[in-house]
């Protein structure tokens, strides 16, 4: 099947068929008997018992299974290095190209099998399996990054360098055992990242925004920028999309705060998502958008295209950064001006970070009620702050009470998003924006989140507080999609609850 390989090369059933049959026959029996070793020896204490026999392994056999890749060592990495040069020089490229996953797989196993024999590389059988997955992985996916992106409960994954991984688990950073066989091996599976995307990270394109299928994002910093070698940062998605539903499980909402999130959704409210790092904007924003009714005309304007909406009319825009010469860059500018020419009946930019908060403030106060976007600020009043001066930076000279009044008279609520020093998030504010004062922005707060103490566990004990007020500013609004009744039971419960 593979060009280099030859009849009388690494085959799967001619002339080395001995060769291969010793090897991949070998490793699944093993590997599932190794545990069984402790019953053997077991057998003739629970003998007389008979059927009890299996009482005595269960403790012992999850035992050495975390323990399995603290085993490796620098002959393993060594090893690993020589088959895969071997494998290089062994197979077809082109051919395994024509192959599906599977298929790809299975051929590439047999053929490190058959390496690993001819070499007579002295390893467990353990470590062989190992090894396959590894080079299986390299070939064909994002190597050593496999077994972190398959697990669903890492949130980031941060490479430092091809010899230390770190990985976030409910909140906190923990070192990841999993390394690179070197620095051009880390670049390599960069490049294969951002190359989907048609992207490209070098020495003269060093820093690179790209995504992954499933809409994680991707950021690359290579040499010579980065000193110590390549820095990957990877913030996953989860491949089960969060729902409010799920969020007030967690305790990020109550359940009464949840109906109200729903219903500025629905009633066409102008939100902007205020948060810092990693608290959660992303999620929240993709949980807002799926009460949005499906006949709605919906375009997405992002850095990287990471919002998954549910709705069947969606325009999904990404930016596009210059090219060598430093030419062909569209900006996010660009897109939220091109969008406003497209019919749109929503807009929502994935992320406000600069002069293109004129614009969407612009198309929310011209009829595209509903628009959404998410903006780096640690509390509702410092999110106003924030697009003021991100206004100045566009350079527009205009006063400071006229830039007040135009994004008092966009914007209708602001949900603060907050990750606390215990790792988990809360929603800490629903602020609705009610007009001007003189030459103030006048906000007030429908519902917060206040920090009561710590448990036993160093966890933070805290709950949502409704502030009181029956009437919103946008209850005419609210009325208009005849959804004030549910809108008043829900800030009704949440008073109630506080109280």
């Amino acid at each position: 099947m593979f060009g280099k390989r030859g009849n009388e090369g690494f085959g799967k059933s001619t002339g080395g068929g001995s060769l291969v049959d010793a090897a991949p026959v070998a490793p699944p029996s093993p590997v599932a008997a190794k545990p069984a070793g402790p019953e053997v020896f077991a057998e003739p204490v629970q003998d007389r018992n008979g059927s009890r026999q299996h009482v005595a392994p269960p403790p012992i056999a999850p035992a050495p299974a975390p323990r399995k890749k603290q085993v490796r060592t620098e002959h393993y990495y060594d090893t690993k290095s020589q088959v895969f040069s071997a494998l290089i020089d062994t197979i077809d490229l082109s051919q395994l190209a024509k192959l599906d996953g599977e298929s790809a797989r299975e051929e590439i196993r047999d053929i490190v099998n058959d390496i690993i024999t001819i070499k007579n590389f002295a390893m467990s059988i353990s470590e062989q399996e190992e090894l396959l997955e590894d080079i299986c992985n390299d070939v064909l996916g994002y190597g050593p990054l496999e077994p972190l992106l398959a697990r669903d409960d890492i949130s980031d994954i941060m490479v430092n360098g091809a010899g230390q991984t770190f990985i976030e688990v409910a909140g906190k950073t923990l070192e990841s055992e999993i390394r690179f066989r070197d620095n051009s091996q880390l670049l390599s599976i960069c490049q294969r990242i951002v190359s989907q995307v048609g992207r490209r990270v070098d020495e003269s394109s060093p820093i690179c925004d790209a995504r992954l299928p499933d809409g994680s994002r991707v950021n690359v910093i290579a040499p010579p920028l980065a000193i110590d070698g390549p820095a990957l940062t990877i913030r996953k998605f989860k491949k089960d999309k969060l729902t409010l539903e799920q969020l007030v499980k967690f305790g990020s909402i109550t359940a009464e705060g949840a109906v109200l999130l729903q219903i500025v959704g629905r009633v066409r409210c102008n939100v902007v998502i205020s948060g810092g790092t990693g608290s959660g904007k992303t999620t929240l924003l993709n949980c807002l958008t799926r009460y949005i009714d499906e006949d709605e005309r919906i375009i997405t304007c992002e850095d990287t295209a990471e919002l998954q909406l549910q709705q069947p009319h969606v325009v999904r825009l990404e930016t596009r950064p210059p090219n060598i010469e430093g030419e062909g860059e569209i900006t996010m500018r660009d897109l939220v001006k091109n969008c406003l020419r497209m019919r749109p009946e929503r807009i929502i930019v994935g992320e406000v970070r600069g002069p293109e908060v004129f614009d969407l403030l612009q198309a929310m106060n011209t009829g595209h009620d509903g628009s959404m976007g998410t903006i780096h600020a640690n509390t509702p009043r410092e999110c106003l702050s924030r697009m003021e001066s991100m206004i100045a930076m566009g350079g527009f000279q205009l006063p400071a009470k006229t830039v007040r009044e135009i994004i008092s008279g966009s914007v209708d609520v602001i949900i603060q998003a907050a990750r606390l020093r215990d790792g988990s998030r809360r929603i800490t504010h629903v602020t609705e924006v009610v007009g001007m004062e003189g030459d103030v922005i006048v906000t007030q707060d429908l519902m917060r989140y206040e920090i009561e103490g710590e448990d036993a566990n160093g966890r933070l004990i805290g709950r949502h507080m409704s502030t009181g007020i029956a009437k919103p500013h946008f209850w005419d609004r609210a009325r208009y999609y005849n959804e004030e009744r549910r809108l008043a039971a829900a800030l009704d419960a949440m008073e109630q609850t506080a109280g």
